[in-house]
């Protein structure tokens, strides 16, 4: 073989070879991790290299060792060997090593959820959070009256009713601290910009007003289309210096004694909360209340009916008059028992 034979050898290897391991690269990289159609996670701890998340990969089956190799070249050129964020991530029969790397690099981890119910209190809502496997729980031994500062939100007024209810995604490890602070933050931004859109003259001074007054709608209604019937009423009778008497207030005040069912006495037990011996809306919310409630409450049904009892199918009866609200509690409470 000639000198100049043996020259185009070294040269056509010298660009064949970079590009068959830049092409296996790509193709190892790309190509779908070795799992089984099932979906799993790989929770990435704190301090985690790239090259430690690559050899778990190779132990689990994943992926074999010259991906693991490729990974480790591919994160060093890119950068993303020092961007690798804690979490779990999902790892599925359909994703790439690289789709995982460039994952773990965004943060994109896996998101758990849970229901805030409308209309539930706020010890409902801790004890949700206390339950809930992938929430940290951290305030135990808080007591309500203490909540909010140790939020660090700083108002001093009880927390009752200020996290608003819906489905919140989160990382794992979030910290009931932090739920909570999202939850206040999610309530305050919708009761501001539903206050803005309230009916003027309304006996409701504040914002915070007219989320008590949600609360107890969000409590006595049991179907949408009479949230807004059921505020008017409230409204009325606040105009007119009339009580509330609404007894949801009345069960909130009982707490932990209340039996079950709501008696005469129970009526007349004296709380700061029982809208039947006290005058005005209750001294805070009494539930979480949804926007449709908010939006009620500053938005109540124009009429003239004063009282509502219920029919016992989730509906109410509406009456204007006195005489007639006692004929129908004695057609759909009093003849029911």
């Amino acid at each position: 073989m000639t000198l100049r034979g043996f020259l185009f050898i070294l040269a056509t290897l010298a660009i064949i070879l970079p590009a068959s391991i830049l092409g296996l690269g790509a193709y190892k990289l790309n190509k779908p991790l070795q799992v089984d159609s099932s979906p799993k996670v790989i929770e990435i701890a704190d301090g985690s290299s790239l090259s430690a998340v690559a050899h778990r990969m190779e132990r689990e089956g994943w992926v074999d060792s010259h991906t693991v190799l490729f990974m480790r070249l591919y994160g060093r050129i890119t950068g993303l060997a020092g961007q690798i964020k804690t979490g779990e991530y999902a790892i599925s029969d359909s994703i790439s090593a690289k789709q995982l790397l460039d994952s773990m690099a965004a943060g994109d981890v896996v998101q758990h959820r849970l229901t805030v119910v409308e209309g539930w209190t706020l010890a409902q809502l801790l004890e949700s959070l206390r339950q809930h496997d992938r929430i940290e729980y951290t305030l135990e031994g808080v007591e309500k009256e203490d909540l909010l500062k140790e939020l660090g939100i700083g108002e001093d007024r009880h927390p009752e009713g200020l996290f608003y209810p819906t489905t919140y995604n989160f990382p794992s490890g979030i910290t009931d601290r932090q739920f909570l602070r999202n939850a206040y933050s999610e309530m305050i931004k919708r009761l501001e910009q539903i206050w803005q859109t309230r009916q003027v003259g309304l006996p409701l001074d504040t914002p915070y007003d007219a989320l008590i007054l949600a609360s107890i709608i969000e409590r006595e209604a049991r179907v949408e289309e009479e949230r807004a019937r059921i505020a008017g009423v409230f409204i009325r009778r606040l105009d007119k210096g009339m009580r509330l008497q609404a007894d949801p207030t009345v069960v909130y005040g009982i707490g932990d004694d209340f039996s079950g069912r709501i008696t005469r006495a129970d009526l007349r037990r004296d709380t700061p909360y029982n809208t039947y011996t006290r005058s005005g809306l209750p001294p805070t919310p009494i539930a979480l209340p949804g926007s449709s409630s908010i939006k009620a409450a500053v938005n109540p049904e124009p009429g003239d009916e004063l009282y509502f009892v219920a029919r016992g199918d989730g509906t109410h009866h509406f009456s204007s008059t006195l005489e007639e609200h006692n004929r129908a509690v004695q057609r759909y409470i009093l003849g029911n028992r």
